[in-house]
Order: C-alpha cells, then sequence, then structure tokens
C-alpha cells in the first residue's frame, strides 16, 4: 500500500492561479510563495456573500491512537460536492511542528484526499507560525526590557507576569524556567517558561481577528501581570501592539491551496482545540464563504473540544453558523474506547464496539444540545465488518441521526459522494437554530459547571485554591462576561486521558485559570494538561528524512 507522501507526490499539482481562477480571485491580487501556494488579501471577503452561503463543520468522537481522520473526511466532503456540482472549498488550520514531529504526523489528510504541497504546509508552509512567534516573543522581551528599564519602567512586579515565550516544538524542557540569571547587566531573576506557539494568545488573536484594525485592539489588549501598587498592565501600555502586528502583517492573509483533485484549500492559523479555540481563522471561513457556495472546515479533537468552542466562541464572535454538523468515527476508534488493546483493532470484534459505541452516543447527545443538524460519517477501513458497520448504523437510526459510510483515503471524493449528497440535502433544508451552550453574561463558575456537567457528563467541579484565585483576579479585572476555553484531555469526555468510552460519575478538577483578554476568552485548565507538550519515546521526527533532490519522505 502506498503512503500519503508516496500519493502526493505521483500528482501532478495545478499552479495556485489556476486555483484562484476557481474562485475568481485576479491573478494580479496573488502574493505567491512559489508556484502551488499563496497569500490572498482580504478584500476578497465579502460579507453579502459570506452570510447567504453554506458552513459545513465537521467533528469527531473522542481521539485515539487509532486514529478517526477527521481532516481527511474533511478533505474528501469537500472533493466529493464538488463532484455533485456544488463549488466547495475546504478551510482547514495550519500543521504545527510540534506534532509533526511528536506522535501525530503530518496534518493535511490522508490517501486520495489531501491537501498540497503537503510537505511545504506540514513544515514551513507560508511562515505564519514564524511570525505568531515572533510576535508573541517579542511582547516577553519588551516586558523584561521594562522589568530592566531605570527610565520607563511601569513598576511591572516580575511575580505577576504571567506572559511566557513560545516556540513551534514539543520541549518539555522548556515549560518551567529561570530567565534573567547572570547579574544586573543580562535582566531581572524571574520565573517563566515556554508554551507551544499553538498555544499562543497571538495565535488565538490571529485566528478571532476580524481585519488590521480589530488585529491591533486585540493586541493591546493581552494581559501581562500588575505593578508594585497592583495596577494590571496591558500590552498596549507598553506600546507593543504596532511592532507585534507590523510581525503580522502578511500572516494575517489567508494562504489558498489545492487538494489532490485539484479543488481549492483556503489553510490558515492553527490553534489546538484542546488548550485553545482550536480552529482556523474567522478571517479564512469569510474569505471561503464569499468565493464559493459551499466551505467545509474542521474543528480540532472531538466534539466536546473543538466544536463547542466553534459554536461558543468563534461563531458569536463572527456572527456565523453551521448549516450541519458531520461527526467523524471509526469502528477501530469505538473498539479502542471499548477496551480492545491497539495491537487489535483491526480484529473483527462486536462486543468491544458495543463496549465504546457510549462515546459516539454522547457526542451525538452532545450535538443536538447545540440544535444543529448532526449527520454521521463512518470512516471505514479494510478490515472493518460489514456486521460492525451495520451495528454503528442501527445506532444512529435509534438515534434518529443520518449516517453515511465513506472510503476518501483509498477513494478520494468518489468515496464520499453518499455523504456529500447528503450533506447538501440538510445544509439545504435544516432550519434548527444555533443554541449556544451557555450565555456570556453567566459567571464564570457557572459557564465552566455547565460546559463540565452538559458537554463532558462530569458529577462535580472542583476548583483548586490557585484557580479560585485566579477567579479572584478575572472578577477583579472585569473580564468574568468573557466566554470559556476549556484546556482539557482530548482522550477522554472526562479530564482523565486514561477514562475512555463514556465515563460517569467522574469530577473534573479546574487547576488554575489563565486569561486571555486579547483574544477574548478566560482558560481554566483542567487535569493534567500542558500547554507545552513533550517529544513521545519514539517520535516521529526518527522517520523523516530528506534525500539530495530534495525529496522528503517520512512525513505522514
Amino acid at each position: 500500500m502506498k503512503t500519503d507522501i508516496e500519493i502526493a507526490h505521483e500528482i501532478k499539482m495545478k499552479p495556485i492561479g489556476e486555483i484562484a481562477d476557481i474562485l475568481g480571485i485576479d491573478r494580479e491580487d496573488l502574493i505567491p510563495y512559489g508556484k502551488f501556494k499563496a497569500k490572498v488579501p482580504l478584500k476578497y471577503i465579502n460579507k453579502q456573500k459570506y452570510e447567504k452561503n453554506k458552513l459545513i463543520l465537521v467533528s469527531a468522537i473522542s481521539p485515539t491512537p487509532a486514529g478517526e481522520g477527521k481532516t481527511t473526511v474533511s478533505i474528501g466532503l469537500t472533493q466529493g460536492l464538488n463532484r455533485i456540482g456544488k463549488q466547495t472549498t475546504v478551510v482547514l488550520r495550519e500543521p504545527s511542528l510540534g506534532p509533526v514531529f511528536g506522535i501525530k504526523g503530518g496534518a493535511t489528510g490522508g490517501g486520495y484526499s489531501q491537501v498540497l504541497p503537503m510537505e511545504d504546509i506540514n513544515l514551513h508552509f507560508t511562515g505564519d507560525f514564524n511570525a505568531v512567534e515572533r510576535a508573541h516573543n517579542l511582547l516577553s522581551a519588551l516586558i523584561d526590557n521594562n522589568i530592566q528599564s531605570k527610565k520607563k519602567s511601569l513598576g511591572i512586579d516580575p511575580r505577576t507576569v504571567s506572559w511566557k515565550r513560545v516556540m513551534d516544538m514539543n520541549d518539555r524542557s522548556l515549560r518551567h524556567m529561570i530567565v534573567g540569571l547572570g547579574g544586573t547587566t543580562h535582566g531581572i531573576p524571574r520565573e517563566t517558561g515556554f508554551d507551544i506557539t499553538a498555544a499562543s494568545e497571538v495565535m488565538a488573536i490571529l485566528c478571532l481577528a476580524e481585519d488590521m484594525e480589530d488585529l491591533k485592539r486585540r493586541l493591546g489588549n493581552i494581559f501581562i501581570g500588575y505593578t508594585y501598587d497592583k495596577k494590571p498592565i496591558y500590552a498596549r501600555d507598553l506600546k507593543a501592539e504596532g511592532a507585534m502586528a507590523a510581525l503580522l502583517r502578511d500572516a494575517i492573509m489567508p494562504n489558498l491551496v489545492q487538494t489532490i483533485e485539484g479543488t481549492p484549500a483556503i489553510i490558515h492559523g492553527g490553534p489546538f482545540a484542546n488548550i485553545a479555540q482550536g480552529t482556523n481563522s474567522v478571517l479564512a471561513t469569510k474569505m471561503g464563504l464569499s468565493l464559493s457556495e459551499y466551505v467545509v472546515t474542521e474543528a480540532g479533537f472531538g466534539f466536546d473540544l473543538g466544536a463547542e468552542k466553534f459554536i461558543d466562541i468563534k461563531c458569536k464572535y463572527a456572527g456565523l453558523r453551521p448549516n450541519a454538523v458531520v461527526l467523524v468515527a471509526t469502528i477501530r476508534a469505538l473498539k479502542y474506547h471499548g477496551g480492545k488493546d491497539l495491537k487489535e483493532i483491526k480484529e473483527p470484534d462486536v462486543n468491544a464496539l458495543k463496549n465504546g459505541i457510549g462515546n459516539l452516543q454522547k457526542h451525538i447527545e452532545n450535538m443536538k444540545q447545540f440544535g444543529v443538524c448532526p449527520v454521521v460519517a463512518i470512516n471505514r477501513f479494510t478490515t472493518d465488518t460489514n456486521e460492525e458497520v451495520d451495528y454503528i448504523k442501527s445506532v444512529c437510526k435509534e438515534m434518529d441521526v443520518p449516517v453515511s459510510e465513506v472510503d476518501v483515503w483509498g477513494k478520494g471524493g468518489g468515496g464520499a459522494i453518499e455523504l456529500a449528497n447528503l450533506v447538501d440535502k440538510i445544509a439545504t433544508s435544516c432550519t434548527n437554530q444555533i443554541n449556544p451552550l451557555y450565555e456570556w453574561e453567566w459567571t464564570p463558575e457557572l459557564k465552566i459547571e455547565t460546559i463540565a456537567k452538559k458537554l463532558y457528563g462530569a458529577a462535580a467541579i472542583d476548583f483548586t485554591a490557585q484557580a479560585k484565585t485566579d477567579l479572584q483576579k478575572v472578577y477583579k479585572l472585569g473580564l468574568d462576561k468573557l466566554p470559556i476555553c476549556m484546556a482539557k484531555t482530548q482522550k477522554s469526555l472526562s479530564d482523565n486521558p486514561d477514562l475512555l468510552g463514556r465515563p460517569k460519575d467522574f469530577v473534573v478538577t479546574v487547576r488554575e485559570i489563565e486569561i486571555a483578554a486579547g483574544a477574548g476568552f478566560i482558560v481554566p485548565i483542567t487535569g493534567q494538561i500542558m500547554r507545552m507538550p513533550g517529544l513521545p519515546d519514539e517520535p516521529a521526527a526518527e522517520r523523516i528524512d530528506v534525500d539530495n533532490n530534495g525529496v522528503i519522505t517520512g512525513l505522514f
């Protein structure tokens, strides 16, 4: 069987100008990055157009090492919709180098449902992550410079500074560190650390900003800490927002590429869903909707993480609503949730499937809580039996949810024709109003409790002493009306990654709460979730190589 990268190398890509022609973009307006990728100016966002076209959200069950194929299905569905005559663009996030070299590998789909050029997209792409990293770390440098300064000091208390540095790599050794050592000329010693770039508030801001003016406003609203006399300090107090925005001048523009079948793809922004909002930029989504009849987009990890934030944060800020929501499930993942060993998930086992089906059922129930029109897509593998597929279909029928099998890895858009027709029918006929899970005016405690109990199925919430102290800060800063962006393991509906399937009677522990005033949300950090991941024992980087001709292998 061919690998993803081998399949990608066999495809003759179209010049990016031809992809622009499909969307009606003037080639002279493109800012090309080589032959096959380009940035598109924001002038192509048209409110009258994006408000009338259809938005399809793709989510999934709780992720497992067996894989669910959410990105692959998103791309395959886009190709399928184009095959049935619906002009469709897929709008995705940019991959982070951390997962590329860590556990997950690449994030450009797979088989005959990929976005290309996959090596470029998975590695440096157009430099957006670099720009976010530089803008973030510029603020870090300005903070330490002001603490050190004798002439222009704002009197920042270094013990209160919550702003860390970022790097787009998994590196656990950088989570906690001391800076400013070496004497008075090297700065003031203080405790800090690194987060991964995808967790940067600058990344969240880039993905929620409506334009450059809004970007600068949000950057200026970044909360830094307090002065010695307890006055709150923001990035605007350091006059940082202008220079930060200058570094993001090009990064704010969405990136145009293509799928393996030559259909348009817009890729922009890359916040993780387990520690940030987990969706591509508002600008990219609106641009896609301005240029095509349908947009297929995805939200990271399971419905409890990315999709919840897509609806409760992104859609509410941007004035968007999905016309249909596709939930991707695989039989092997559900068997894993049912207790089947990872090495044995390819073996037929209806009992393991039945033991793990509760995870799918809970996610369907969660979809219905929001009032969306749901569809289940069974991402079928060759090892799946008809008996296993029929069982999932029977469960979906009992829950009154349409379901379709797809084989987009092996057949591309041709493996999603049935799903495309189903999604088209639902998107054009669904009259449901999207209901947020909570109102922003509620107290932070009630919002957090509502998410944990209604969405995760928790029995109770426990706030540590640190979390309670952080909540007091939220109230004093007048930020209690902001939405909630939960930081939680993606591996379980609970905050414990070992509780698979559909756990019950568990307690969600909020360890601390971070403030993202610029992005416009607060971040409760639950369980043992980390904002700087570490590499696994066998990182994907060990399989990646490049030959004398510059041909990269090992990406998947």
